[in-house]
């Protein structure tokens, strides 16, 4: 019978049955999954095309995401992982981005809505100079529609979270995602305190949680490692060229 029921009551639902138990949707540490979307499909659609603007040369430079005060952008390997913290860093990060690589353009995009989180969901194909690059990327909300956190990951065989084939917007139960293990993000401000207590007692058990909570501590010396680590292979690795 569970099937049937709208995703919203599900989520209410969960709430209800766990509300007493730390880190559940009554909590300042609420999961994602606890929220139900609060605009309708075109907002969350049009903010994911806001985001990829901000990384195309060819688009309206003052089209930019909502995004809340502790939006987080998490690029899995091999990719540099915590590539944006907080809205001023993330949108100076992007700016970072397309001056170095100043002739990209995403001109293939397929975004889609979903009533579960993450709410916004796209396969792309970046283009750096003609050589196309395809991405997954995933875009979570809170209850305002700001977008709260940004995952990507290289959509080449064994690095994407889900079979690419038999499950292409990832709405399996397996899926590896970090978002929805974020203490927070399915609060109605969606905010995330990487410091506070609730994500000391999540990171405790989930090593991935751990360092995205470390590397916001010292954002642009992470990002700084994480570049020079990765070789000038970075490109070839993660666009599959």
């Amino acid at each position: 019978m569970s099937d049937h029921l709208p995703a919203f009551l599900l989520a209410l639902g969960a709430c209800a049955n766990d509300a007493s138990e730390p880190g559940t949707c009554e909590d300042s540490g609420a999961l994602s999954t606890c929220l139900a979307p609060s605009q309708d499909d075109a907002h969350y659609v049009d903010q994911a095309e806001r985001y990829f603007d901000t990384l195309d040369a060819s688009a309206d430079p003052e089209s930019e995401p909502d995004y809340a005060e502790t939006v987080a952008r998490w690029e899995w390997p091999p990719w540099l992982l915590l590539t944006g913290w907080g809205k001023d860093f993330t949108l100076a990060a992007d700016e970072i981005i397309l001056a170095a690589f100043p002739g990209t353009t995403v001109p293939s995009r397929d975004c889609r809505a979903f009533d579960t989180q993450p709410f916004a969901r796209c396969r792309v194909n970046f283009d750096y100079d003609g050589a196309p690059c395809p991405i997954y990327e995933e875009f979570s909300f809170n209850n305002g529609g700001l977008v709260t956190f940004v995952e990507a990951w290289s959509d080449q065989p064994g690095l994407l979270p889900m079979d690419g084939d038999a499950d292409p917007w990832a709405e399996g139960t397996d899926v590896h995602r970090l978002s929805t293990r974020v203490p927070g993000l399915g609060t109605a401000s969606g905010l995330i305190d990487p410091t506070g207590e609730a994500m000391a007692t999540a990171a405790a058990d989930d090593a991935e949680l751990a360092d995205f909570a470390a590397r916001t501590q010292d954002f642009w010396g992470y990002w700084l490692a994480a570049y020079e680590e990765a070789g000038d292979d970075l490109f070839a690795r993660g666009c599959g060229w």
